[in-house]
């Protein structure tokens, strides 16, 4: 550097962007067009309301709904799922499946019988997770696109026993996660695998 010549320094000043309400409404819209889809066709929340799934569930519980999965491959026995009521489909139950499309079912107070194809002679369901058993009895043959739902605690729980079974159409999804309360957080809450 020459002896008499200083050192240029320049100041560079950050000027507020001009198209900043631009930006943030374009974020609002992808932001929007991402969470509406998902809130509506892929998952949704859901708050358990009432005893009939004691002890699995109880009331105020909320719940992760996967509204995908029965796109794609059938219920399975033992899935808790969430469906419309069919008698008033403004109002959604929480229940656990138990006959299957084409089965026969067979209540006779706690104990459930399960007879299909591969079970001609019928076989007792085993229901570890029913700690309120019921004297109710009931008694249904399923068409190919219904379901046998129960609730977990069968002394307080409206279900297929009273209404009958419930339509495939009716059913929005299947329980993924319980995010509240913090003490009961998990995934895939009250599953129960059946090997029949």
């Amino acid at each position: 550097m020459e002896p008499n010549q200083a050192p240029l320094i320049t100041k560079q000043v950050i000027q507020p962007k001009e198209n900043f309400w631009k930006d943030f409404f374009t974020f609002l819209v992808i932001a929007l067009a991402i969470a509406i889809p998902f809130r509506y066709f892929i998952a949704q929340p859901f708050i358990v309301s009432g005893s009939s799934m004691d002890p699995t569930f109880a009331d105020k519980q909320y719940l992760v709904v996967d509204e995908i999965t029965y796109r794609f491959q059938e219920a399975k026995r033992g899935d808790v799922v969430i469906f419309k009521y069919p008698l008033d489909t403004t109002k959604y139950f929480i229940k656990r499946i138990i006959g299957l499309p084409g089965e026969h079912v067979v209540v006779e107070g706690a104990r459930v019988t399960i007879f299909n194809k591969e079970h001609p002679e019928g076989f007792v369901l085993d229901e570890p997770y029913v700690a309120y058993p019921s004297a109710k009895t009931s008694n249904f043959t399923l068409k190919d696109d219904e379901y046998f739902t129960a609730g977990d605690n069968r002394d307080k729980s409206l279900d297929s026993r009273y209404w009958g079974p419930m339509p495939k159409k009716d059913m929005v999804g299947r329980a993924i996660l319980r995010l509240f309360p913090p003490s009961k957080i998990g995934v895939f809450p009250g599953k129960a695998e059946f090997d029949k």
